[in-house]
């Protein structure tokens, strides 16, 4: 398989190159050449294959000669070696739970398989020690921090918007220390992530770190989020109809792989990218017209995006027609106050306790089948209702019980360096 950029400026490259640079040189993001299409074989057998199998079958075409088949197969089995199960919410809403991965956030996956690909990578020699530079906007530091901790070779820098995070998320990001380094943005997500990006365009920073992301924008991130959707169909009802996919959006990688998977061949319907009130998204689907925003703080944080980088891959994967990418893709804003409702309304009648973003992508299922009764949906449990007491706790009147993953960060010393949105005081950090 190989790679080009979405800009059209640089050479095609391998799966090795894409995920140790991160972007091409003119700073687009690497797309596949070619969508492979599951096997007949494959979609006929997915039930009945370990999750470990289902990661090799699906990543082994994009991975390609970069990574021997037993290699890979030992690092799908670690990217996915936890529980994901699909659980009855309520009548026609079922939710893909997530979040029980060491992070208890959807991001583990991508984390953990990138991590260890790049941990392949750099035993072999094939990798000078890399920076790994991410910017996040709740669970992705998380989820880079667990899954590159102690990593040989790589050292991880993180940026995140200083109190616009949960205490849980800052505790993931601050505490760990080795090689995993926080740097506090007075700013916002997108003011991190526009740091990222320059960084990553300075030829001066590029002669002293062999910089590359694990944002999503990296396809050793962003391509086994197609995972979820496999795991999804293994527990979906034989024979049912298949199913609305309503996914919480807010950088756009994770509902990106949802279609792309359904472009390889698996039977997913309708999708919906729930977003909160960023929602550059949902008014292009309406207007035709893309315009980024300034980000807006919401209680569903993780999604607080306004201008998210996957949407130019969804763009692609729709040859940029805007009638063929409707056909496929709705899009639903749903403020705090309705996400607020729907976690007390679901808690109340169901007993099932959703995070701010699973509540989103809630709220925008039952809007869509409020016009199309007849068909069953699920929803993507994208983190744990821990993670969002300020929210969660009210409704439940209250504490949440800790898990132990949360327990074991209690006590420890936060640590993080402070910068402000300049990027000469994130490049004088670096050099």
């Amino acid at each position: 398989m190989k790679y080009y950029s979405l800009r059209h400026q640089s050479p095609l490259v391998d799966f090795r190159t894409a995920t140790v640079t991160g972007q091409a040189p003119d700073g687009g993001l690497y797309f596949p050449e070619t969508i492979p299409k599951f096997l007949p074989g494959f979609r006929r057998e997915l039930r009945t294959l370990s999750k470990a199998t289902v990661a090799l079958n699906v990543m082994q075409p994009y991975v390609g000669s970069a990574i021997p088949a037993a290699d890979l197969h030992r690092i799908c089995a670690e990217a996915v070696d936890f529980e994901f199960p699909l659980v009855p919410v309520a009548a026609g809403v079922s939710a893909l739970e997530l979040f029980h991965g060491p992070t208890l956030a959807f991001k583990d996956v991508g984390a953990r398989f990138m991590s260890r690909c790049l941990g392949y990578f750099a035993q072999r020699g094939d990798t000078p020690p890399v920076t790994v530079l991410v910017a996040t906007s709740g669970d992705t530091g998380g989820a880079v921090a667990s899954g590159f901790l102690g990593v040989p070779g790589v050292e991880v820098v993180i940026l995140y918007p200083s109190g616009k995070v949960s205490p849980v998320q800052e505790q993931q990001l601050t505490t760990l220390g080795q090689n995993i380094t926080a740097l506090e943005v007075q700013g916002t997500f997108d003011d991190c992530q526009a740091l990222v990006k320059q960084a990553f365009q300075d030829p001066e920073l590029a002669k002293k770190r062999f910089l590359t992301s694990a944002n999503s924008i990296n396809v050793a991130r962003w391509l086994p989020q197609q995972l979820y959707y496999c795991f999804t169909m293994q527990q979906w009802p034989e024979g049912a109809a298949a199913p609305v996919v309503s996914v919480p959006s807010g950088n756009f990688g994770n509902i990106c792989a949802g279609l792309l998977a359904r472009a390889s061949g698996l039977a997913l319907g309708h999708f919906i990218a729930a977003c909160n009130a960023n929602e550059p998204v949902p008014a292009y689907l309406r207007t035709g017209t893309f315009t980024p925003r300034p980000a807006v703080p919401t209680f569903s944080n993780a999604m607080d995006v306004g201008n998210p980088s996957n949407f130019v891959r969804i763009l692609e994967l729709f040859d940029n027609d805007l009638a063929k990418m409707r056909a496929a893709l709705g899009a639903d804003t749903v403020s705090d106050a309705d996400t607020v409702a729907a976690i007390r309304q679901v808690w109340q009648a169901h007993r099932y306790l959703l995070d701010p973003h699973g509540a989103v992508a809630y709220t925008a299922l039952r809007r869509y089948q409020a016009q199309h009764p007849e068909v069953a949906g699920i929803i993507l449990a994208t983190a744990h209702p821990v993670k969002f007491p300020d929210v969660v706790e009210p409704v439940l009147g209250r504490a949440i019980e800790l898990p132990a993953v949360v327990q074991a960060l209690q006590g420890r010393a936060k640590r993080s360096v402070p910068v402000s949105i300049d990027y000469e005081d994130l490049k004088a950090y670096l050099m």
